[in-house]
Parts: C-alpha cells; sequence; structure tokens
C-alpha cells in the first residue's frame, strides 16, 4: 500500500480504522470510524468497485469524515463512520458475504452502526441482521424505519426554500427553474416536490429508465443531457447524483445563483466553495442538506420506534439550520461550508467538555 495509513488518521483525525476479511465469502471491506466524542459511530455500508486498497481505504475516510459533520450538525448523540465493501453490486454480492460482515459489525459490540448506502440495500442488511445488533434503515417489514430516500428528498426541498428565501427574498417556488442532476430514487421524488409547488424542472441521468420512469409521470419534465445540465440558463442547480461536481471544470458553467443537492462531497475540494461564494452563488453544504436519511435511522436508535411523522419534523429543521449557515457566512464573510462546519465543530467541542464530568456508575 501507497497510503501512510496513520498520516492519513492523523491529518482526517480517524480515531480507528478496522480491515475485514473473510475467505469463505470473499469478503473484502475497510470501517473507518472518525469520531466518538458525541456517540457511537453512524454510518453506511458503501460497496463500490475499487481499483485497488487505496482508493477503498482513503474513500472510507473522507466518507467517514464527512459522517462526523453530518452527525453533529443534525443535532444527533452520534458519531461519525463509514464501511466501504470492495466488490462489484451487480455481480459480488451474497446472502453470506452481508452475514460475514454482520459478524465483523457485531465484534464492535456497539461501537459503530451501520446500514444502507450506495451499491447495497435493505435485503443486503436483512442478510447481515441475522449477525449482529447494530444495524440501522432495515425494511419496515424487518422492524426497521424503511426507506431513508423519502426523508432525503424531503430535506433537500426544505433546504432548497431555505436558500430561495436568502437569494430571492421569498421561499416559493413557484416558477423557478430548478436543473436537477440525477433522476434516481432521492432525485425523483426531489422532483415530485418542486413540481407540487409549481417549480419548472429540467432533468437529467445517465440511467435512461430512470429518465423514462420520472418523464411518463410527469411529462412537463424538460430533459437535457448529462454534460448540458451544468449550463442551463436556471435559478438552482440540484446535484443528485454523484459527488465532486463542483469543479474547476464546472464551475465556470453555472449559471444559477444556488447549488443545492442531495449529492455527497459536491466540492471537488474544499477552495471551490470558496470560488461559489466569491461569484455571489449560495451553496448549501451537502452534508446539511441531505441529511434526512441520517435524521430517520438516528431516531430509529435514540427513539427505540419509529415514527416517520416524528423524522419528518426533525427533517423539517433543515430550513432554519440552513438559514443560521447562511447568516452566518454572511456575517462572517465565509463561505457557507466554512460556516456549518465552524457549527458542527462547536457543538463536537461543547460536548466533548460536557462528556468530561464524571457522573459515577
Amino acid at each position: 500500500m501507497n497510503v501512510d495509513i496513520f498520516k492519513e488518521m492523523e491529518d482526517k483525525n480517524v480515531e480507528q480504522i478496522i480491515f475485514n476479511y473473510d475467505k469463505s465469502t470473499g469478503l473484502k471491506s475497510i470501517i473507518a470510524i472518525n469520531d466518538t466524542t458525541i456517540g457511537p459511530a453512524l454510518g453506511g455500508c458503501r460497496m463500490w468497485d475499487y481499483e485497488n486498497t487505496d482508493e477503498a481505504l482513503m474513500d472510507a475516510i473522507r466518507l467517514s469524515v464527512g459522517m462526523t459533520y453530518k452527525c453533529s450538525i443534525a443535532g444527533t448523540n452520534f458519531g461519525g463512520g463509514k464501511t466501504v465493501i470492495m466488490g462489484d453490486p451487480k455481480t459480488d454480492k451474497s446472502e453470506t458475504l452481508f452475514r460475514a460482515l454482520g459478524r465483523f459489525i457485531q465484534m464492535l459490540n456497539g461501537r459503530y452502526y451501520t446500514g444502507t448506502d450506495v451499491g447495497t440495500t435493505g435485503e443486503d442488511f436483512v442478510h447481515a441482521s441475522q449477525e449482529s445488533d447494530y444495524l440501522v434503515g432495515l425494511p419496515t417489514e424487518y422492524g426497521g424505519s424503511g426507506d431513508t430516500a423519502i426523508p432525503t428528498a424531503y430535506g433537500i426541498y426544505m433546504g432548497i426554500k431555505a436558500a430561495a428565501k436568502i437569494s430571492f427574498g421569498d421561499d416559493s417556488l413557484k416558477d423557478l427553474t430548478v436543473a436537477v442532476q440525477g433522476a434516481g430514487k432521492v432525485g425523483s421524488f426531489v422532483v415530485e416536490h418542486l413540481l407540487k409547488e409549481g417549480a419548472n424542472i429540467l432533468i437529467c441521468d445517465v440511467v435512461e429508465e430512470n429518465l423514462k420512469a420520472l418523464t411518463d409521470k410527469y411529462p412537463q419534465v424538460k430533459v437535457v443531457a448529462p454534460d448540458a445540465i451544468y449550463e442551463q440558463e436556471c435559478d438552482i442547480f440540484t446535484p443528485c447524483a454523484l459527488g465532486a461536481i463542483i469543479n474547476d471544470n464546472t464551475i465556470p458553467k453555472l449559471k444559477c445563483k444556488i447549488v443545492a443537492g442531495s449529492a455527497n462531497n459536491q466540492l471537488a475540494e474544499s477552495r471551490h466553495g470558496k470560488v461559489l461564494h466569491d461569484m455571489g452563488i449560495l451553496y448549501a453544504p451537502d452534508y446539511v442538506i441531505n441529511s434526512g436519511g441520517l435524521i430517520q435511522v438516528a431516531d430509529e436508535l435514540e427513539m427505540k420506534n419509529n415514527n416517520h411523522d416524528r423524522v419528518m419534523a426533525k427533517t423539517r429543521k433543515i430550513y432554519n439550520i440552513l438559514l443560521d449557515i447562511f447568516e452566518i457566512s454572511r456575517k462572517n464573510n465565509i463561505p457557507t461550508y466554512e460556516a456549518a462546519n465552524k457549527l458542527a465543530e462547536d457543538r463536537i467541542e461543547t460536548i466533548g467538555q460536557i462528556k468530561r464530568k464524571y457522573v459515577g456508575y
């Protein structure tokens, strides 16, 4: 391996890296636990056909850091962690592979909870649940809180409204044009929210079936080519697909006032958040606006029961959290991602100080 693991852990304040291998099933997975100051780590499990171990390791570390910030800013009592599985989710899945993963999760004895992410499904974790008590987001028929795309999309919708209030003086989305990148589960739910409020929708996706399903249901939606989505004349650009799409190549093409969507790690580099800020484009930090799914699984763990209305009420608060972030950004003339990071870090620091007090056992 070329990655200096301890150097990366030092740079990102990562507490623990666990490599898991099971010969009988072919499981190769990495768990990164970034921070447990507030509580046990929480973060999904991604299955991806990584080119090498270094790539998988760096993805696990990067994603675990993002989960720490997301868990803090959402007001949960969890820290950040992430699991990655090396393998093609289309061909390499099996019941036994996920049972093997569940066994490794169980070994952490509640230090880390996981569930679905890119490349994994609720059914995968039904298998894993036969070996572990520390899984979240199982299908409702198996006692879990169900599809996290629903609160995630609702949080994106509320976040877009908050950004519109700042940029246009009103949080109504009627007659605004929104360019949505990605018509998958979350993206299609976001489109439904926007259409109900009278927005005009431009959409792209690399998966033709996703576009067909959406446009068959909503023929008023206009489809554009994936490469053309960045340069569309619009009020709001809503990335709901890949990360790192705000970069040196795409930023000059943007013709919007707001960037607000569900994709993780939208900024290719932190400096791109400053570029948006200097251009007068309001950026809703991704780990804030897309935290609805995290809110659902955290609620499932903290409340010990599932209540959709309670989850949606908590998710609605993303609106006010973003308004606070936008105000800090305006007041201090700093990019919105810096304002969000400061709020998250301050909460972790304060709770860490509270937890230093001995309460007796």
